[in-house]
């Protein structure tokens, strides 16, 4: 006999309740929702690009670029290797040190130090975090081409972990620079290896979009150096480690400063605007995190009487002299800002830095007006499939296609709730999979109202038939959700 434990009749009661609230903030407007109680959830299905109109840009990331950067740093590592380190070992003797296509390349003048190069290169290799206890895999590899010449150059394996990491984080930085908030319902997901598509809903402007998130905002601190007169270094006597770098202000013309930095931006822990101390100028207010306000610190206390420069993308800001040590880990930028051009630094600096350049390859705009159309045909299409559903299933099953029908409105209710809960976007491809559910929920009762006819049929009676239907039905209806689950995982 059929029997439904009074737990599952609980259960499904609780689901279905709990369902029809959450999604009925769907049926008010948003300003509305503003009297409801505390209690009562207020999340509504968000409108997607296609539906509300907005922007989207298709981003391509600059790895080369970015691995030639990478190339420089190494150079400067491979200089120092061979110079070693005064009084532990000697210098090696070495000529025409440089960047060669994609490797750093250097001739060893003392065939007898060759071997030592090598060695002393090899030092500098890091193994890949591939997430194994152990691994073989190596940032950096180290031959010898021939004619005393040693090459140093970036692994696959390295460029390859170097092209997810830099796309995630620049996913990530992108959606704090356009949403700090968090208010927006951006789409932001990689496409291929090196693209990252962006969309925005309700923005009209695109170009005001790609000009925000292809701010470099790339703050660090760095040594001058002071081994050459910058007329000397803007003659090219540049000396190895270091860059010729413009100031913001025009009376400092150009500083000489050492390439490695000292500090870099993502040991910045917050950035705030304020007013400037003396005058009520527009500033921005900077706070190291621990480690970065220790390396201040210490760095600051050894070099009393030194000048250092903050260099913010690829420009001196101030380059004052270090008159005591620096122990509180904050300070301050000051550039002629505005209220406005201030706070757009600041929410750049919060964000961080791009790991590399991001160039726009493709961009478009989803009028209102389309959204609004598309909606409406959405609505047109959803009510259509919805009635011819429900009229055909009463007809072909009488009162079992009425509490079908009843369990299919359920179903629904149970997709916006979810929908509405997890703050999903509804995208046209949304609707049309709403559509589709309608006619795929009622899989399951055409398959138990079928078994239920054919054993009616075999002579058994209504009850033991119903009961039947159920049961021998339930494998079939498994196959088929798992198969749907399959398809719609791939």
């Amino acid at each position: 006999m059929l029997n439904f434990e009074k737990w599952k009749v609980i259960w499904i009661l609780f689901i279905c309740v709990m369902g029809l609230l959450v999604a009925s903030p769907n049926l008010v407007k948003q300003e509305s929702l503003q009297s409801w109680p505390d209690f009562m959830p207020t999340s509504q299905l968000k409108l997607g690009l296609d539906l509300q109109g907005g922007a989207e840009i298709l981003f391509e990331v600059d790895m080369e670029e970015y691995l030639q950067d990478k190339r420089e740093i190494l150079r400067d590592d491979v200089l120092g290797a061979l110079r070693g380190k005064r009084g532990e070992r000697e210098s090696i003797s070495r000529s025409g040190l440089g960047i060669v296509g994609d490797a750093v390349r250097v001739r060893i003048t003392k065939a007898e130090q060759i071997e030592d190069a090598i060695k002393r290169i090899n030092e500098l290799a890091s193994p890949l975090n591939t997430g194994l206890a152990t691994t073989t895999n190596f940032d950096i590899a180290v031959t010898a081409v021939g004619n005393q010449v040693i090459e140093a150059t970036y692994t696959q394996q390295y460029i390859d972990q170097k092209k997810r990491e830099v796309v995630a984080e620049s996913i990530e930085i992108i959606r704090d620079r356009i949403d700090p908030d968090g208010v927006l319902e951006l789409t932001i997901q990689r496409q291929g290896e090196e693209r990252i598509v962006v969309q925005v809903p309700g923005a009209s402007d695109p170009q005001s979009i790609i000009d925000r998130v292809n701010v470099k905002a790339k703050m660090a601190f760095h040594d001058v150096d002071s081994s050459v007169t910058v007329e000397e270094a803007l003659q090219g006597r540049i000396p190895p480690g270091a860059m010729l770098l413009q100031s913001t202000r025009a009376e400092d013309g150009y500083v000489l400063v050492k390439r490695r930095p000292l500090i870099t931006g993502d040991r910045l822990a917050n950035a705030t605007v304020g007013t400037h101390p003396e005058y009520g100028a527009p500033i921005v207010n900077f706070r190291f995190d621990s480690i970065g306000a220790r390396k201040f610190a210490e760095h600051t206390a050894a070099n009393i009487g030194r000048p250092f420069a903050v260099v913010l993308d690829d420009r001196v800001i101030t380059a004052p002299r270090i008159n005591s040590a620096i122990l509180g880990g904050s300070g301050y930028i000051e550039g002629g800002f505005t209220i406005e051009t201030a706070n757009e630094l600041a929410i750049l600096l919060n964000a961080g830095a791009l790991p590399a350049t991001l160039y726009p390859v493709q961009q478009r705009t989803v009028g209102p007006e389309l959204g609004a159309d598309s909606i409406a045909a959405g609505q047109y299409a959803a009510l259509i499939g919805f009635s011819a559903v429900i009229v055909f299933i009463i007809i072909s099953y009488g009162l079992f296609g009425v509490f079908a029908n009843i369990a299919l409105i359920m179903n629904l209710v149970l997709v916006a709730a979810a929908l509405s809960l997890f703050g999903a976007a509804l995208t046209l491809p949304g609707i049309a999979g709403i559509v589709l559910t309608i006619g795929m929920a009622v899989d399951a009762n055409v398959l138990i109202f079928e078994r239920i006819r054919e054993e009616i049929k075999s002579g058994k009676s209504p009850l033991n038939a119903v009961e039947a239907g159920y049961s021998r039905a339930l494998s079939a209806i498994i196959d088929a959700n798992i198969t749907t689950f399959i398809a719609a995982a791939i």
